[in-house]
């Protein structure tokens, strides 16, 4: 019966202690659900003069789409230039961005492989040529990206306010009902922008670029002499370094890309495989950091604790919590068979406890996210509803994925792409 108590035991500690870590994750749904945004209504002090930066990698299909949606921007065009850096191409990129308006740089290094090398080399060319000293920000989009005619006006609006190194945008997705992966990345980037970096702000807290779609401050990055950061997910490592130096990220609700999600599962798998390993490259990076800003307190406390929950990897402390209770019952069948049998009942109760929570939870943050990003999701409304059931189970295949990155070697790979025309006959 000891035994059977240490079981028990042990597993409220366990719910008890992912339930602590992100209890706040709580008060973020509350704000998404209290307020419908946070948007900064003040007019610009004035314009400025900003610069696109597009890595590129076989993508002449798509580019020219981004490429001409930048050009119907409402910001004037004289203070908007689009730069495209064609990495490690095999197709016919940067005649496409040539054609559509962009300046284009080419690059070909099969060493130093991924968007952060690209940014890096694409900063130093500008600055070699000169250019750099032009602009007082950067924006970063990926060629499958699609953006809001008012993009541009309305991140200057939010970086005019002067206290931000960086301003990430609202998400969306080309092809949110193309199939239940396309769904399950929308929903979640959808559920980041409402319940996330929307809550973030109306906290003051820091918030974290996510990708594509941001907008970063010329003057920081030429503080860093460029774009130093090349761990898998770059993104991030910006985002860490940010919270821990007490360098504030803003977030643009009114700022809208649509990014294009993969469609196929070996593609997602391998995507979140690199954000899964890019994660834990973060953590060791910068997990001190973080935890070490959380004692500062206050608002920068929050942001450090903040970015710190989000680069460790909670699935894994579930996956660990798991694997213990196989363990320990495992441990027990040298008992007597009815302390096994118990062990075994309370065991097994505990993990499809676990199942049936997660599925719960993740299923009504899914609903929740839809019902109230309703209007801005591209997609039949019956779409929006069907891959609801499925969205947890998109969220269940992090728990493999997260084990694989502990262990594989992670290389960064391209996703390929279509145009928007066929994705709308896709849907």
């Amino acid at each position: 019966m000891k035994l059977l108590h240490f079981v028990e035991t042990f597993n409220l500690v366990i719910a008890f202690v992912i339930t602590t870590l992100y209890a706040y994750q709580g008060l973020y749904l509350l704000l998404g659900l209290c307020r419908r945004h946070w948007r900064d209504r003040r007019e610009p002090a004035r314009l400025r003069r900003y610069a696109v930066l597009i890595s590129a990698r076989n993508e002449e299909g798509v580019i020219g789409e981004l490429i001409a949606s930048l050009k119907r921007q409402s910001y004037p065009a004289e203070l908007l230039d689009v730069y495209v850096v064609a990495d490690n191409c095999t197709d016919d990129t940067a005649g496409a961005a040539q054609a559509a308006g962009a300046r284009v740089y080419r690059r070909f290094d099969r060493t130093q492989v991924g968007k952060g090398y690209a940014l890096d080399y694409l900063l130093k060319k500008l600055a070699e040529d000169g250019l750099e000293s032009r602009y007082e920000g950067y924006f970063v989009f990926d060629a499958d990206n699609i953006v809001d005619p008012n993009f541009v006006s309305e991140m200057n609006r939010t970086f005019d306010r002067g206290d931000y190194v960086a301003v990430t945008g609202y998400r969306n997705s080309k092809n949110f009902g193309q199939n239940w992966i396309t769904a399950g990345y929308s929903i979640w980037f959808l559920r980041e922008a409402r319940f996330v970096n929307s809550a973030r702000m109306a906290l003051g807290t820091n918030c974290h670029v996510s990708g594509t779609g941001f907008l970063i401050s010329a003057e920081y990055l030429r503080e860093k002499g460029g774009w130093p950061y090349h761990l898998l997910t770059e993104d991030i490592q910006f985002s860490a370094e940010c919270a821990a130096l007490g360098k504030r990220i803003g977030y643009c609700e009114g700022a809208v890309i649509y990014d294009e999600q993969p469609t196929s599962f070996r593609q997602s798998w391998d995507q979140r495989l690199r954000w899964s390993k890019g994660f834990y490259q973060v953590d060791k990076a910068y997990g001190l950091s973080l935890a070490k800003g959380i004692f500062q307190g206050g608002r920068r406390g929050m942001g450090c604790y903040d970015i710190l929950l989000t680069v460790t990897p909670g699935v894994l402390l579930t996956v660990l919590g798991g694997a213990l209770q196989v363990v320990v019952a495992l441990a027990c069948l040298s008992a007597p068979n009815y302390v096994v049998k118990q062990v075994l009942l309370t065991t097994g109760s505990f993990l499809m406890g676990g199942f049936r929570s997660f599925y719960v939870g993740f299923f009504l943050y899914g609903l929740l996210t839809v019902l109230s990003e309703w209007r801005s999701i591209r997609a039949p409304g019956w779409r929006k509803l069907a891959f609801l059931p499925v969205f947890p189970l998109f969220m269940l295949t992090y728990i493999p994925i997260t084990v694989a990155a502990l262990f594989q070697k992670v290389e960064w790979k391209p996703i390929a792409h279509k145009s928007l025309g066929q994705l709308d006959q896709a849907a």
